[in-house]
């Protein structure tokens, strides 16, 4: 391969650990804490308030009295009388679990959820973007953090069964890379119940096999797992011992957009405000697409005033776009068509009809090719030293006086 340059380009190896496992951290007690801050650092159980009601989610500082979700609500109280009880807010739990992976399809459209805090991420396609998968993993973290305040831990192994073990041991807010190459020192010491698979009925007859640990199963011959478990589930467990998962990240649907959208804490009222939150949002949204290898042709603009009035411009173009440039001029001509004498309160910008990046483009007379090479420049700075290392000197803040 070779660059427009003529010169010898390397491919970027692919990443020898390239799954993610990312877990939102007592997801239900969190959003409750963003709600109300008296909630920061007490026990906090959400779930039924009833008698008869269950519990849905506790706090890590609950746990430590023994709470765990599913137990009866009546026995909650009796181990941790002094935790705050919540009742749950689904509704809200959805809208924010909308958000969480809205951000991590922002990495990459490979991703599998499997509830409403938890997904597997495939982010093998990064690694132009990434020195290492878990430097992916670190971003993930930082971006939920950073957008939504919440925290999140992520495992990242060579395999699925790996990761979610790794984001387990990674709990709580932490992240655990399991080495190419050294699964099985930490996979081994691990208590066989942590598999999948084994329930009570299961642990009982390896249990019989005097199996206590993952490492104890491997060494169990596959043919007495298979005698004993029957076949599927002797292979089953069989080959997880030896650290073995072929199953593909299964993405839950096509990704339809990739959009950043903020509602501000005070009405915007000068047009030159309006225009730089736009463009960092346009910022946002380019970074997203190009991590993610993706380019759209249509590029919106939302706007919301003050009294809840919202409108929506947009733009349609003739190939993909993926440049923050590109967003940004279709951007400003489409706001350049509104009202910015009222206040606004919430500015939006998406970017849809997505295909894949690197098709061909169509530049007008007042866009330089450079700005493709700008863009590839600054993604490879922010993949070594983080986003805030290279930004439009629009968005960055001047420098204070005592400086």
């Amino acid at each position: 391969m070779t660059s427009r340059y003529g010169e010898a380009m390397v491919e970027p190896s692919a990443f020898p650990e390239p799954i993610l496992h990312v877990d939102m951290d007592a997801f239900f007690v969190e959003v409750e804490r963003l709600q109300d801050a008296t909630l920061q650092g007490v026990p906090v159980v959400v779930g039924g308030l009833g008698n008869r009601g269950v519990v849905a989610a506790a706090s890590y500082e609950a746990r430590a009295y023994g709470v765990h979700s599913a137990m009866p609500v009546v026995q909650a109280r009796r181990l941790c009388p002094h935790a705050r009880f919540v009742p749950p807010d689904h509704r809200r739990y959805r809208a924010v679990s909308e958000e969480v992976f809205a951000i991590f399809r922002s990495f990459t459209p490979r991703v599998e959820g499997l509830s409403v805090d938890e997904a597997f991420l495939d982010v093998s396609g990064l690694r132009r973007h990434y020195p290492s998968s878990a430097a992916v993993g670190i971003q993930v973290r930082a971006s939920i953090q950073d957008q939504l305040s919440l925290p999140a831990s992520v495992g990242v192994a060579t395999n699925k069964f790996l990761a979610k073990l790794a984001s387990e041991e990674a709990k709580p807010d932490g992240l655990l890379t399991v080495a190419a190459g050294r699964e099985l020192d930490f996979l081994h010491p691990l208590e066989v119940r942590r598999m999948w698979g084994v329930g009570e009925a299961t642990y009982a007859t390896l249990e019989g096999l005097g199996v206590n640990t993952i490492g104890d199963l491997a060494r169990v011959p596959q043919s007495t797992l298979e005698q004993r478990l029957g076949r599927s589930l002797g292979q089953h467990l069989y080959r997880l011992a030896l650290g073995e998962d072929d199953r593909p990240v299964e993405p839950d649907g096509e990704t339809k957009s990739v959009s950043s959208e903020q509602t501000f804490e005070s009405d915007l009222t000068a047009p030159d405000v309006i225009e730089t939150e736009l463009l960092r949002q346009c910022e946002r949204v380019g970074s997203r697409l190009r991590r993610a290898g993706l380019a759209g042709r249509t590029v919106t603009v939302k706007l919301r005033y003050s009294d809840f009035t919202t409108i929506t411009r947009s733009h349609s173009f003739a190939s993909g776009v993926d440049v923050t440039h590109d967003i940004y001029e279709a951007v400003r001509d489409l706001v350049g068509r509104v009202d910015l004498g009222r206040a606004v309160r919430l500015l939006g910008v998406g970017v849809t009809s997505l295909e894949s990046a690197g098709g061909p483009r169509q530049l007008g007379l007042k866009r330089p090719a450079a700005w493709d090479d700008v863009s590839a420049a600054v993604d490879e700075v922010r993949a070594r030293f983080g986003d805030g290392a290279v930004a439009p000197a629009r968005l960055v803040p001047p420098p204070s006086s005592s400086e």
